[in-house]
């Protein structure tokens, strides 16, 4: 089973991420955390790498719901989607698939929330 949804768009990076932004919006999401790759690293290790963000995306009543079925979810917690520009004016998107990565975890109710955000996650990046 493949892990994330991935979809590429000929655009800005910038604009790229506002677009994602506005389409998880339109599904209920919101964005907890922005983790910047390119600017960590050069930070970090003084390496220079491409467009690379993480967008910690959640829906908070479906977080609250997993929570409530599944007390450790919270280490699986926001859906991340990550948006990358490794070729200029070329940018990917992906997106988690909970549905897979709460497979190992034995909980129907869990595994129905993990279905409906799988779906909603789709939506997204089909929209961009």
């Amino acid at each position: 089973m493949r892990y994330y949804f991935s979809k590429i768009l000929n655009e800005n990076f910038d604009n790229a991420i506002q677009k994602v932004a506005d389409a998880l919006k339109a599904e209920g999401f919101g964005i907890l955390t922005e983790i910047d790759i390119k600017v960590t690293l050069k930070k970090k290790l003084d390496v220079d790498f491409y467009n690379y963000k993480i967008l910690g995306a959640c829906n908070p009543p479906f977080a609250y719901k997993a929570l409530l079925a599944e007390d450790k979810i919270g280490t699986m917690l926001p859906c991340n989607v990550i948006v990358q520009e490794k070729v200029p004016g070329q940018i990917e998107v992906s997106a988690v698939d909970p549905a897979a990565s709460m497979q190992a975890i034995e909980n129907k109710d869990l595994q129905d929330i993990a279905i409906e955000i799988r779906t909603r996650l789709q939506k997204v990046i089909e929209a961009l």
